[in-house]
């Protein structure tokens, strides 16, 4: 198993109402999991994520995940 940070951004945070502004929240993984099973593990569907950064790099859902990795995943955005 593996540990990683995973902070939730915008509208995501909404799904996990306990954490506050900025708190990370400790997700347990198998080993060799990826970002796009983390979403999946998240219950956060591919359509409400823009962006995932996996130790400040921008990465796809296919990349694996390492013990101790910090993820960030932002919904997509709109201005006006």
């Amino acid at each position: 198993m593996i540990a990683i940070q995973v902070k939730l951004f915008a509208t995501l945070r909404q799904r996990y109402p306990h954490l506050d502004i900025g708190e990370p929240m400790t997700v347990e993984l198998p080993e060799d999991t990826t970002t796009g099973q983390l979403l999946a593990h998240l219950q956060i569907p591919d359509d409400q994520v823009k962006i995932i950064f996996v130790n400040h790099v921008i990465r796809d859902k296919g990349h694996p995940l390492k013990d101790g990795d910090a993820v960030g995943i932002f919904p997509p955005v709109g201005g006006g």
